[in-house]
């Protein structure tokens, strides 16, 4: 046996396998080719933070589901072998019915939790490695980032402030950081079926059409008069944000704790949030 037939039967073989420790092998394969395009972008300590990341949002959904009974599929994530992430992210595909209004808002809840849990530790220590340097005079290559409040308060703690005509040039696990945050905030927006229109819902139940109408209006307002950079993300929420379906039990109300923790997630999406992520 030659090694160009040993590699081709463990390829073979590989393929042919319907799934790995019950993980279904197009799952598997996307993981693999995600981790391979982030790497490829922006090298090794990024792509495993934002893998990371990543992964333990959709796992945060993943592990809910379970404990519901909720029919779903092992994250898919959508490897994309181009700048500044590397990929369009992770999901879930939920295909059976949620009981109840708790079940969607723990649901809903999980994922962004999840995910700050390991986005908040990366951008501290990515933020701890990285450099303050001039603005270069050539600008044209020079791509900054807007800061949402939140990455704003940890680099004033972890770098200090900034003098003008400096910036602070990113190390790789930061800019995973932020890309942390900002995947964060875009899932929390309060609209359709993202996460914080799960929760959205949990509270509000049939109110909550209002908040999604008008959160949906104010996003296509700023995307047409502010920064065009939205436009093809509000066009996704005005084909598919204005429903959500109601759980198969519309009517048991949400307890205290998860009425606080649904504020909170309200109040984490307004930390986390970019309005003008990439200034050119």
């Amino acid at each position: 046996m030659n090694g160009k037939t040993s590699i081709r039967g463990v390829i073979k073989g590989f393929l042919s396998t319907p799934s790995f420790f019950g993980i279904p092998r197009i799952n598997f394969i996307l993981f693999i080719a995600t981790s391979f395009t982030t790497y490829l972008i922006n090298g090794p300590s990024y792509a495993i933070c934002i893998m990371t990341i990543l992964l333990a949002h959709e796992m945060g959904h993943f592990i809910m589901c379970q404990k519901y009974r909720v029919d779903a599929t092992w994250p898919f994530f959508l490897p994309v072998p181009l700048p500044p992430f590397g990929t369009f992210g992770a999901v879930i595909k939920m295909k059976g019915r949620i009981p109840d209004k708790r079940a969607l808002f723990d649901i809903g809840a999980a994922g962004p939790i999840g995910g700050l849990i390991f986005a908040i530790p990366i951008t501290i220590i990515g933020l701890s490695l990285s450099e303050v340097l001039p603005i270069p005079r050539d600008s044209t290559s020079y791509l900054g980032l807007g800061e949402p409040i939140l990455f704003s308060f940890f680099a004033k703690m972890m770098v200090g402030e900034v003098a003008e005509g400096f910036d602070i040039v990113l190390n790789p696990i930061a800019f995973a950081g932020w890309a942390g945050l900002f995947v964060t905030a875009l899932n929390l927006l309060p609209i359709g079926q993202l996460d914080g229109g799960h929760i959205i819902y949990a509270l509000l139940g049939k109110y909550s059409g209002i908040v999604y109408k008008a959160g949906i209006g104010a996003f296509c307002i700023f995307t047409l008069f502010v920064y065009p950079g939205w436009i093809i993300f509000a066009v996704m929420l005005l084909l598919f944000g204005f429903k959500h379906p109601p759980p198969a039990d519309p009517f048991t109300q949400l307890d205290f704790k998860r009425k606080c923790i649904g504020v909170l997630m309200l109040i984490v999406f307004l930390l986390c949030f970019t309005p003008i992520p990439l200034k050119v």
